[in-house]
């Protein structure tokens, strides 16, 4: 039954202890700041509840796990409300409407031009996407604790310090599961001889 297990087992270990392991040295380098570390959806198919938990055990925390968890607006979005004419600022209302009571609606930005629309609309997050560092401030200035500030894209180990010092809320990490190196173990059976 071991031998039967071995591989299969020891693969689903090598693979959790890459992705806590990666998690914590993410977790350790914006040791310090208010900066919290979390996963994306980006994870392997069938793997995703062990590969959260991997997060968890490595010091990280979670984004949402499914597309019901929150709603969010991603720059797409946004791209096609605008293009359409529509106010940003009236259209993310409109959204909080339909929406539960309940329910926390993040928007992604590309730009800090967008964050005063995005602020009066309503976002409980604003995900900062691919911004700089200099922007990134500027954003955190901006939205001065009025929304949970949501840094994402660029994010490595040698960029997420001088990320989290800019002072964002959290930091998404998608390389903690779609990036992690699988940590090399192996099973040797050790048969011992009783006396003769």
């Amino acid at each position: 039954g071991i031998l039967r297990a071995e591989r299969v087992a020891l693969n689903l270990v090598q693979r959790m202890s890459g992705v806590a392991t990666l998690t914590a040295r993410y977790v350790d380098a914006v040791a310090g700041t208010r900066a919290r570390i979390v996963d994306t959806r980006k994870t392997t198919p069938g793997l995703r509840s062990l590969e959260r938990q991997a997060v968890r055990d490595g010091g990280g925390r979670n984004h949402r796990r499914s597309l019901s968890d929150a709603i969010m607006a991603k720059d797409n979005h946004l791209a096609v409300l605008t293009a359409g004419g529509a106010d940003l600022a009236e259209a993310l209302r409109a959204a909080r409407e339909r929406m539960p009571h309940t329910a926390h609606l993040e928007v992604e930005v590309d730009r800090v031009e967008q964050i005063p629309a995005v602020l009066e609309g309503g976002a409980d997050t604003i995900m900062l996407d691919n911004f700089d560092l200099d922007a990134l401030r500027e954003g955190v200035a901006l939205i001065d604790g009025r929304a949970i500030v949501e840094a994402s894209g660029g994010v490595n180990l040698d960029t997420v310090a001088g990320i989290a010092a800019t002072g964002v809320d959290v930091i998404s990490v998608g390389a903690l599961t779609h990036s992690a190196r699988a940590l090399d173990l192996g099973l040797d059976v050790v048969i011992e001889t009783g006396p003769a």
